[in-house]
């Protein structure tokens, strides 16, 4: 017995897991949504313990925050199609004075604040810190903000305090991601944009106007290319399967004008990439003197350049003499390792003379000053 399977119908028992309308996630994918919205079943089991852990963490974090700065959290915002819960929301000193003392925050936000918490592998990490959150999380917190902006809160059980506030005025949205593997912190706030807000509600109507989601895009790259496609529920139906050992993106392809889009696509995207690591070997071989440090926005850090560890032939041998092992007449490194290790012994090593394990750049997001 796992506890993955405790864990696994634990979740599938969550309202996101069984839903039918639309929630601000699920914008991640046109198609998706299309999905959702028409009732289509789902085709998918993905693995999911990524994002059970995420969400562990997640709620965690939220109830902390609620329990000792007086934070809202997953609070329900509804509208004509969506429906979701906002992970934060803080009000300002006007805003929680129009509510009971019980209720209000113990320290008031200088101006109203929709954010949004996203727990990030250490892989991406660095792409996260630089570029922010991608379309489809900008687009799910817009909404959120435009319902509390143009609706306020649900008017349900636990929140008709915050329902009587009627629309709120959002200045602000945030997002905070937190890395999965170090529990770094990264804050990112941008100022409410009903422009950017109405075009998130018109990708929304694009969907709910269209009844076969099968003539929705696809937002991703597919099974294989992608790991939201992956991990899609409805994989199966959004991506038919191709003959054996063909990718399924052969489905795009329908006759030789498609074929001639996409090879015009390749030749561009290999003229860039061409050129783009002629810059980076140039800029590697510029700075291949230059010590670890910030300048200007990036860090320089170095990997490897290390002596270089190699097995010890003459230690070994002596290694198998005090252990009475039968030494080979022309000692066999292979075989007397493969030996010490059967036995439970250690490997000695020495540093390789001469050598160096290879020195590689590395170039990340700079570092706050200590």
């Amino acid at each position: 017995m796992s506890i993955w399977e405790a864990a696994h119908a634990a979740d599938a028992r969550r309202p996101r897991s069984n839903q039918t309308q639309l929630g601000a996630s699920d914008t991640i994918c046109m198609r998706r949504a299309g999905y959702i919205l028409s009732g289509t079943p789902r085709t998918n089991t993905p693995d999911k313990k990524a994002a059970i852990l995420g969400t562990y963490i997640h709620t965690g974090l939220l109830e902390d925050a609620r329990r000792e700065y007086g934070w809202l959290v997953e609070r329900t915002v509804v509208g004509d199609t969506i429906r979701g819960h906002v992970d934060v929301v803080q009000l300002d000193a006007a805003t929680a004075a129009r509510l009971p003392k019980r209720h209000r925050p113990k320290i008031a936000a200088h101006a109203v604040t929709v954010e949004d918490i996203k727990t990030k592998s250490g892989r991406i990490w660095d792409r996260v810190v630089r570029f922010g959150p991608t379309a489809a999380e900008m687009r799910q917190v817009l909404l959120y903000a435009s319902l509390l902006a143009t609706v306020g809160f649900a008017d349900i059980p636990g929140q008709r305090y915050l329902a009587r506030l009627g629309p709120i005025e959002v200045a602000l949205i945030r997002f905070r991601f937190v890395n999965r593997d170090t529990g770094e912190e990264e804050v990112q706030e941008f100022p409410y944009d009903p422009w950017l807000a109405a075009q998130a509600r018109w990708w929304v109507d694009r969907v709910t106007e269209e009844d076969d989601p099968e003539k929705l895009r696809r937002d991703h790259d597919g099974p294989g290319l992608s790991t939201i496609c992956d991990n899609c529920p409805f994989l199966d139906t959004c991506w038919p399967e191709a003959a054996p050992g063909v990718p399924a993106q052969t489905v795009l392809i329908h006759d030789d004008a498609d074929r001639a889009k996409a090879l015009e696509r390749y030749v561009r995207a290999r003229e860039r990439a061409r050129e783009a690591s002629r810059v980076k070997e140039l800029v590697r071989a510029m700075v291949d003197a230059s010590p670890e440090g910030n300048y200007g926005s990036n860090h320089l850090g170095w990997d490897g350049g290390k002596d270089k560890e190699e097995p010890d032939v003459s230690a070994m041998v002596d290694a198998f003499e005090d252990a009475d092992l039968a030494v080979p007449m022309v000692p066999d490194q292979e075989a007397m390792i493969r030996v010490m290790r059967r036995a439970g012994m250690t490997v000695p090593m020495r540093k390789a003379p001469g050598k160096k394990s290879a020195r590689s750049i590395n170039v990340s997001k700079a570092r706050p000053a200590a």
